[in-house]
């Protein structure tokens, strides 16, 4: 009876099913849904940094900020000079240069501008010749329909283009707001950024609290090598196009070579923007041919920087792979604008710079990680003891 009791092919109400399900299907069953909990937790906080961008995005700045000016500070710190002395010379300093920069290209722009207007009339009679006597063969009126066509249009969106007057000009309050929010979080970062650091780790729990302090420093200390590697590309990329710009003789070459230099910090947008204004300016200086010998120029230097000079100055100082920094430059432009592609390369060296201490640190001292060492964001393979010989 109860032979026949266990070959019965129906199973009881109470009985565990668990052995009837496929093995493949419980491990897929499982990996899926912890897929979908860990893509519901990243959601949240993408979420969340969405939500709070006006504090985030400030603070990632000045986080940046501070790992550029932070040498000057350690330096300055060096030879006896207070930290908070240091920092407010090295800040002063920094605000004095980009401020010098900025003025210096609203300068000259502004004292060529004239010129330019007398070009620019020049250029339109031109095109408006070309129009009439080139292969087009368009008439006057035709010309003239057009421009009241355009007015038209103009007047028929006025509200329309009030309204985005008004969000530009919301726009630019709250980029004053977030500037002030920099500087105020910049000026504590660099004189006690050790001593925020040290409070935040206190969250963690004290048996794994070294190696958790180890790998943000070496997560920060990969964000002062890809500062560094990012000036170097800016510069490589305003010497290109100004010696490109003087080449083909286009007038304020230095502005628009420094304004290349500042732009560039912006991963493609901003060369896209600079090498836009080079381009019109050379169009209304140099005419059609000029132009467009200027742009293939800026396109030829903006290769150079997004296949060579980023891919490999910057994978090699943050240590990760051409194709990586690639993608997340894209990935962060997509997601968020241009602040997703300012903060998704730095942001991603961070996270492989502490991932990497996290699983292979050996021996973790944070007093041994010296943050301003570009090698500082390699982790500690080697262990104090050396290893037993192998046996032959």
């Amino acid at each position: 009876m109860s032979e026949k009791h266990s070959q019965n092919p129906f199973v009881s109400e109470t009985a565990d099913v668990t052995g009837l399900v496929p093995r493949g299907l419980r491990i897929g069953a499982a990996l899926s849904w912890r897929f979908l909990t860990v893509c519901a937790a990243l959601y949240v906080v993408i979420w969340l940094v969405g939500y709070l961008s006006v504090v985030v995005i400030p603070i990632a700045i000045a986080l940046l900020l501070a790992a550029l000016m932070a040498p000057a500070v350690s330096k300055l710190v060096a030879i006896k000079v207070p930290r908070g002395l240091a920092a407010a010379i090295v800040l002063i300093a920094g605000l004095a240069l980009l401020g010098g920069l900025l003025t210096f290209v609203i300068v000259q722009f502004s004292s060529g501008l004239p010129s330019l207007q007398k070009q620019v009339t020049d250029s339109l009679h031109q095109i408006q010749n070309w129009l009439i006597d080139g292969p087009l063969h368009l008439r006057q009126e035709q010309i003239q329909d057009f421009i009241k066509q355009a007015i038209g249009f103009i007047q028929d969106n006025q509200s329309s283009i009030t309204a985005g007057a008004l969000t530009t000009a919301g726009t630019v309050g709250e980029i004053l707001t977030g500037f002030a929010l920099t500087l105020f979080v910049l000026i504590f970062f660099l004189t006690g950024g050790d001593q925020i650091w040290t409070f935040l780790t206190r969250a963690v729990p004290s048996n794994v609290r070294v190696r958790v302090d180890v790998a943000g420093r070496r997560g920060f200390a990969s964000l002062v090598s890809y500062v560094r590697a990012t000036a170097l590309v800016a510069v490589v990329d305003a010497v290109g196009i100004g010696i490109g710009l003087a080449i083909m003789r286009v007038p304020l070459v230095i502005p628009l070579a420094t304004l290349v230099f500042l732009a560039a910090f912006i991963p493609v947008i901003g060369a896209v923007i600079a090498g836009t204004v080079a381009v019109l300016v050379a169009l209304v200086t140099n005419g059609f041919i000029g132009a467009i010998i200027v742009l293939g120029i800026v396109i030829l230097v903006m290769q150079l920087e997004s296949h060579i000079l980023q891919p490999w100055l910057l994978g090699r100082a943050v240590r990760l792979h051409p194709l990586a920094v690639i993608l997340s430059i894209t990935v962060g432009l997509v997601t968020a604008g241009i602040p997703g592609a300012l903060l998704a390369v730095p942001l991603l060296a961070v996270l492989n710079a502490g991932i990497r201490s996290l699983l292979h640190e050996e021996n973790p001292d944070p007093a041994a990680v010296d943050v301003l060492d570009d090698k500082a964001s390699q982790p500690n393979t080697t262990p104090d003891s050396p290893p037993p010989a192998k046996k032959k």
